[in-house]
């Protein structure tokens, strides 16, 4: 297919962009098979605006006389206008951008045209491979393996296809285990605590059904990682009567009759629908900038996002806790264990180890636990909160766990490496990007679609140094202690670095986070100065100290040669014998 089928009027001139917080900007209007450019011709206000089709989540048309309106809500939750003359002309662009911005298959989208103005230093697709993470744990234990029995995809088409289990589970277990588990996602190490050994470990829901079947190779799997007279904790992410439901339609739980060294905890995480209708909801009351704040208030909590992220963040500090206080291995599930399961043990991750703090760390940790572990971000990033097309799949999973990292950031603003921005870059390439990475819903999708030959990865882009040091935290202080966010209500705030972006002024919270740095800034400078001197006070304080011993040295010399000379005069006093002292000295 040729885009240019799709555009039916490739530019428009005089059109008018409007957006909140900006003056109303005239200029000309393209259509090209990915982006939709906005240009200014003007001097005094040059402006140009290039939006991915990608991006676009719905479009509202309005027509006053010949003038047409085109309301475009994006995928990152900002709305702009365009005012264009000529009724023709308006429903022809609005009907091409439709028409680019639902397309139907995945090559067709802008990653796999984009081709990098940048020298490409490290290849982004291969920085954070399992056989790496697998080295690094290796050195600190032997006790786990890597297993390949996932190659070609043949036993967990969502699974990598490399993954790592305990050592003293063979493949054959490992395949008995995988037809107990739904979609074949068996149990696999999510994380390993160097303080005390234990492990937190991931998987789907066991299909017991009612019959109450067991699977004795699941048993000793999960009971591997356990030590010698400890429990460990099952963390399901369903409330006990979902978990009850799905055992009727052949999942289920873990029978304690089977498993009586593990104890099951039920913790719900809402999904899917719930989710978007909350994201619906929390995006309308942010853009009503009619009612007043009680009012706004009210609409923010019938939303229930907040809700959300307290019962995300407590399920992964149970987890966390379990770990590290309780000294406790542990299993995490939900049903499919690509949703709410992603969210607690990567969550866990970033409470109880420092690396996952650090960007490179947090990085590997989204490759880890949610590109390789299988999260679908192509059903659930599919739309935002704008569409009018509700689809099942769609849920903001992914932005939800990225808030809860943003509380925990707040909370703890000198503990990470990265800053806010960091965390809306992820959101945005989330749903609109024109790179691969976010692309499919899981390894092997993508080892079809080929994306490492044919697609550049984000984080090639992400690492260079340029653009580092936009995402790095000047307030970092590394920290190697656990950390405890609270998840009481009064501490938990709306993120509005994403979801007021688009309805205030930036300007003052530029200067406040520009007069931030520069107050950083100076205080290294002062405590640059101030360690210069206390090296100069050191200096010096030596050099007076070797003055002094100098000092004593040389009385030391002169009262030996003192001695020295009294004791010549003697022994020739001595010989002289007859010598009067006056003679002597003279």
């Amino acid at each position: 297919m040729e885009f240019a089928e799709l555009i039916k009027t490739p530019r428009a001139d005089n059109v008018v962009l409007h957006r909140p917080f900006h003056l109303a900007v005239e200029g000309t209007l393209c259509l090209t098979g990915h982006h939709l450019i906005f240009s200014s011709r003007r001097q005094d206000n040059a402006e140009e605006l290039w939006l991915l089709h990608s991006n676009i989540d719905s479009i509202e048309k309005r027509f006053v006389g010949s003038l047409g309106t085109i309301i475009i809500k994006c995928k990152d939750l900002r709305i702009i206008q365009l005012d264009i003359p000529g009724m023709e002309e308006c429903l022809n662009i609005a009907s091409s951008i439709e028409a680019l911005s639902t397309l139907d298959s995945v090559t067709l989208m802008y990653p796999f045209f984009y081709r990098p103005m940048f020298e490409i230093i490290e290849d982004g697709w291969r920085s954070f491979l399992p056989d790496q993470e697998f080295e690094l744990l290796s050195s600190v234990t032997d006790e786990w393996r890597l297993s390949c029995i996932n190659k070609e995809f043949s036993v967990c088409p969502s699974y990598p296809p490399v993954v790592i289990v305990p050592k003293s589970v063979d493949d054959e277990a490992l395949r008995k285990v995988a037809m107990f588990r739904h979609g074949s996602r068996f149990p696999v190490l999510s994380y390993y605590h160097k303080k005390n050994g234990m492990v937190m470990m991931r998987s789907s829901q066991p299909l017991t059904g009612t019959n109450g079947r067991r699977c004795k190779e699941d048993e000793k799997l999960i009971n591997a990682t356990l030590r010698p007279g400890k429990r460990g904790y099952i963390i399901d992410t369903r409330s006990l009567n979902v978990a009850q439901q799905a055992r009727a339609k052949g999942g289920g739980f873990e029978q304690e009759a089977h498993y009586p060294q593990w104890r099951r905890i039920h913790k719900c995480i809402e999904r899917f629908n719930i989710l978007q209708e909350s994201l619906i909801k929390l995006v309308e009351a942010c853009n009503d900038q009619s009612h007043n704040m009680d009012r706004w208030l009210s609409k923010l909590e019938a939303s229930n996002w907040l809700t959300h992220i307290k019962e995300i963040l407590t399920a992964a500090c149970l987890a966390a806790q379990c770990i590290d206080r309780e000294g406790a291995s542990v299993l995490v599930h939900g049903t499919e264990g690509t949703d709410s399961t992603l969210q607690v043990t990567s969550l866990a991750q970033i409470i109880l180890d420092p690396s996952c703090r650090t960007i490179r760390g947090f990085e590997s940790l989204v490759v880890r636990e949610w590109l390789q572990a299988g999260h679908p971000f192509q059903q659930r990033c599919a739309q935002s909160a704008y569409s009018n097309s509700k689809q099942k799949w769609e849920a903001p999973v992914f932005l939800l766990f990225l808030d809860c990292v943003w509380q925990i950031l707040r909370q703890f603003p000198c503990s990470f490496e990265f800053n806010e921005q960091f965390l809306i870059m992820l959101f945005e390439h989330a749903y609109a990007s024109q790179f691969g990475t976010f692309l499919g819903n899981n390894e092997n999708e993508r080892s079809k679609l080929k994306l490492s030959q044919k697609t550049m990865s984000l984080w090639s882009w992400v690492n260079r140094s340029e653009e580092l040091s936009k995402f790095q935290n000047p307030l970092f202080e590394a920290n190697s202690l656990v950390i405890w966010p609270s998840v009481a209500p009064q501490s938990l705030q709306l993120w509005e670095g994403v979801f007021l972006r688009w309805n205030r002024p930036s300007k003052f919270l530029d200067e406040a986070h520009e007069e931030m740095i520069n107050i950083i800034k100076y205080n290294k400078e002062l405590q640059a100065k101030v360690n210069a001197l206390r090296r100069q006070l050191a200096e010096m304080e030596t050099d007076d100290r070797m003055q002094e011993n100098l000092r004593h040295t040389q009385l030391g010399i002169v009262s030996s040669l003192g001695s020295f000379c009294v004791s010549k005069l003697r022994m020739v006093s001595a010989e002289a014998g007859t010598l009067t002292s006056t003679q002597l000295y003279g």
